[in-house]
């Protein structure tokens, strides 16, 4: 994790959130198409987001096809309105990223959509970040 002054405090006296991710799921044969769509919106409305590889077959603890999005922390405000007013239905994922996986993407994260299962025996032994 790196630090970024512009990116928001966490509460508690936590160091900022320099960084976090969305994990934007689908279904290959029925979603991809509006997958797709967002990311392309994502592409042209914000440039400072990465978009992640599409992964169809499942990875780490995902029980779907997904792909993620890192963006800063300081694109929040502006980003996860977006996000929430523009996920066409898919389910969304979005973590911090603290350098902690399982904490990241259970106790820290918030869910657009269907909770998915995740299979968080994936983390076993693994301090960084996905």
């Amino acid at each position: 994790m790196s630090e970024n002054p512009d990116a928001p405090a966490a509460a508690g006296g936590s160091p900022p959130i320099a960084e976090y991710h969305a994990h934007v799921y689908y279904d290959p044969a029925k979603t991809r198409a509006a997958a797709e769509r967002l990311r392309q919106r994502v592409a042209a409305e914000f440039p400072d987001a990465r978009l992640g590889r599409w992964h169809d077959a499942l990875v780490g603890p995902h029980t779907q096809s997904m792909y993620q999005i890192a963006f800063p922390g300081g694109m929040i405000g502006a980003f996860l309105p977006w996000l929430m007013l523009n996920r066409d239905g898919l389910t969304i994922l979005l973590h911090p990223d603290t350098g902690n996986d399982l904490l990241d993407h259970t106790a820290h994260a918030a869910w657009f959509g269907a909770v998915l299962p995740l299979r968080l025996e994936a983390f076993a032994g693994r301090d960084a970040a996905d």
